[in-house]
């Protein structure tokens, strides 16, 4: 693996770059894109930020967020990645990432998952609670002075992947990150109200249908929430409003894992795990083909309902049994 000063120095030397991020963005990946993008803005180096996606509602006090394009049309002599484990999680945009590599773009991977597979020529890996940490440190090692719109990106990423400073991964690196954003003019009170705390009728109405239909496995150590197509159809809601439902589940004793299926499509739904230490979701999610953190991962399921219920809840049963 690169060391930070390795990657900063391949960042500067760049001309022109084009940022991904993994698709269904959230904050985290809004947040480093943006801020890397500001960076190389002030520091005269052309770049767009591409995701196949719409970047939710929540984020759009963000300055910055307008920039993202769901092509890049910029013929750049860097490719960087950030937050994305892989180039699969780049969903749409991973055959435009692997064709520009194979014709010789430079190639950098900025990210802090346990899963990341090391898939770019230069590779900046380290495990931490937000990878808006990493690219903090990266952007002192740049020399850039950091304005408030770096400062909003840095805190918001650090913020939502933190829980607001709520896991247990979170360190003091943690905190001196928050702290170099806050310094630098990041706005506290808002990006905490809008991600944290702000909320619509629809969405409180949606999450309250959802939670009273938990449902409880093996002694109650598993759960499980589901959030139909259909339920997000009933309150005109987008797939971004599901966020935060499964961390609920950590909250009620003795749960040690907590799991959200979201419906995508029929018979296709995206799991998101989490945990309270004991079960590491990581290598859950990887049986399946995903991944991401020991305490947090996801992955794809497809087929009806109750067999994926049963795939999901036999993998989790199996660490479970451990404890």
């Amino acid at each position: 693996m690169n060391t930070v000063e390795e990657i900063a120095d391949v960042l500067k030397r760049l001309k022109s770059a084009v940022i991904f991020t993994h698709t269904r963005p959230d904050g985290d990946a809004v947040g480093c894109a943006v801020a890397l993008s500001r960076a190389f803005s002030l520091l005269g180096i052309k770049n767009q930020i591409a995701n196949d996606c719409e970047i939710p509602d929540k984020f759009s006090y963000l300055k910055g967020t307008e920039n993202f394009v769901k092509v890049p049309s910029l013929d750049a002599e860097g490719y960087i990645c950030v937050d994305a484990s892989d180039a699969a999680r780049l969903g749409e945009l991973s055959g435009v990432f692997e064709k520009g590599a194979k014709k010789g773009k430079i190639t950098v991977n900025i990210d802090h998952h346990v899963s990341n597979t090391r898939f770019c020529a230069y590779n900046f890996v380290k495990e931490r609670s937000s990878n808006c940490e990493n690219v903090a440190l990266l952007l002192k090692a740049m020399n850039v002075r950091a304005d408030k719109e770096i400062a909003d990106a840095l805190l918001t990423g650090i913020v939502t992947d933190s829980g607001s400073f709520s896991h247990s991964d979170v360190n003091g690196d943690t905190f001196r990150a928050a702290a170099y954003a806050a310094d630098r003019g990041a706005d506290v009170d808002r990006i905490t109200y809008e991600t944290m705390r702000r909320q619509s009728k629809a969405r409180a109405h949606m999450y309250l249908e959802v939670l009273k239909n938990l449902r409880f496995f093996y002694d109650d150590r598993l759960a499980v929430a589901c959030v139909s197509r259909e339920i997000l159809e009933k309150y005109s809601l987008k797939q971004d409003a599901t966020e935060g439902i499964v961390d609920f589940g950590l909250t009620i004793e003795p749960v040690e894992v907590s799991v959200c299926l979201l419906e995508v499509k029929k018979g296709q739904y995206k799991a998101s795990f989490r945990s309270k230490g004991k079960v590491n979701v990581n290598e859950v999610a990887g049986k399946f083909g995903g991944g991401g953190h020991i305490l947090a991962s996801g992955c794809m399921f497809f087929g009806p309902f109750e067999e994926v219920l049963d795939r999901l809840g036999y993998a989790v049963r199996q660490h479970l049994e451990d404890l």
